[in-house]
């Protein structure tokens, strides 16, 4: 049997993967069984920030892995300390928990908000304002946070203590607030909701009711931060400053790591014994995540933002294409076509992009050289243009 007839055969399938099995790449382009070429449109739904094998990123790892590959957070490791303080360097946070995914991130998150309205007012204050199209996870929590009704169908009943809020509504936001909510959980970008940013408005809104009524602000920065948008955190473009803070996906450039960042008022909500990871910090995660993080300056974010405005530049001109969405290189294009038969066309002509609700998105590595995002932007006028 071949890759895709092994992988129908004994795998699980949670996704309706598109036809192509890849087996190696570099850089922006990857290669099939067949040795077809692909330019990564994609980078695994925002994860290889820096391209497929990159030689730093790749070194780090290597070596890490010639010296300890796991301990558990039972000891001090080297590269999770390091990150740590490289995380919160680069951010102004405070402290780092350490986990394997955006859901766990989340859930961590979420946890905490919790607790820290637990230890302050007592259990009954708990609620968690979160936004319609958000995505926050498919954990049964995540799910529960998630406002999509989509993705709760078959899985009730979800974890209780959620309420959702039309994204860019202040008059519904400030009509939910209640001596029950603790936290305010958003994404300044909705990826899975389609690619749309907040108003500035809004989220300042968000800010001060947080600020006025001791409520915490969590930023979902799992697929939105680090440099995705042009900044090392989308929420920097929203000039506020959460309390809690998830990310994942490009984090450890193509390694399972997610984190939880706490600000000031919560740095020290986290004891011994009040949540885990066995795999949390992993040291070779770690050193692949400072590799990644330590590449992500101001010169770097810069280049970033110029790659999304030569994007959009490009779209501008393209027949068919009704709308761009979306900061720095997270972007959703609003075609006259079905976004996924644009996506299968793409595939067959050798590019890989992906879909949001109804528009073609774009999660290219932040380090693509501008020859592969050309070879790309070309294919996608063809397609769309058709």
């Amino acid at each position: 049997m071949n890759i895709k007839e092994t992988d129908n055969q004994f795998v699980a399938h949670s996704y309706g993967r598109f036809d192509v099995a890849l087996v190696n790449g570099k850089g922006s382009t990857a290669y099939d069984e067949q040795g077809k070429e692909y330019i990564d449109f994609g980078s695994g739904i925002g994860v290889t920030a820096f391209g497929f094998c990159d030689g730093e990123w790749k070194s780090a790892v290597e070596e890490q892995l010639s010296k300890l590959q796991h301990t558990s957070n039972l000891y001090y490791t080297e590269p999770c300390a390091k990150l740590a303080e490289l995380l919160c360097e680069k951010t102004g946070m405070k402290k780092v928990f350490f986990a394997n995914s955006g859901a766990e991130a989340n859930e961590g998150a979420i946890k905490f908000a919790r607790k820290y309205s637990a230890d302050k007012y007592g259990s009954d204050r708990h609620t968690i304002i979160t936004l319609v199209n958000s995505f926050h996870g498919r954990t049964i929590t995540t799910l529960a946070a998630t406002g999509q009704d989509v993705f709760h169908k078959d899985f009730l009943p979800l974890t209780d203590g959620f309420k959702y809020c039309p994204a860019n509504d202040v008059n519904a936001l400030e009509n939910m607030i209640r001596d029950d909510v603790c936290a305010i959980m958003f994404e300044c970008v909705q990826g899975e909701g389609g690619v749309n940013s907040l108003d500035y408005d809004f989220v300042k809104a968000i800010e001060k009711i947080a600020k006025d009524k001791d409520i915490l602000m969590i930023c979902d920065e799992v697929q939105t931060g680090n440099g995705r948008t042009g900044r090392y955190f989308a929420y920097e473009n929203f000039d506020i400053m959460p309390d809690i803070v998830s990310t994942a996906k490009g984090l450890a450039g193509g390694l399972p790591m997610g984190a939880v960042l706490f600000g000031d008022k919560v740095k020290d909500i986290v004891t011994p014994g009040s949540h885990g990871s066995t795999f949390g910090g992993n040291p070779v995660c770690a050193a692949g995540a400072l590799s990644i993080v330590s590449r992500i300056d101001d010169a770097f974010l810069n280049s970033v933002s110029e790659k999304s405005r030569y994007i959009k530049e490009f779209l501008a001109n393209v027949n068919g294409v009704k709308s761009v969405s979306g900061m720095g290189l997270m972007l959703g294009i609003e075609t006259e076509k079905n976004a996924k038969e644009i996506a299968d066309e793409c595939l067959k002509n050798g590019l890989l992009v992906l879909t949001a609700k109804t528009k073609v998105r774009l999660l290219p590595a932040l380090n693509i050289s501008y020859d592969e995002l050309n070879k790309g932007l070309k294919i996608l006028k063809e397609i769309i243009e058709k």
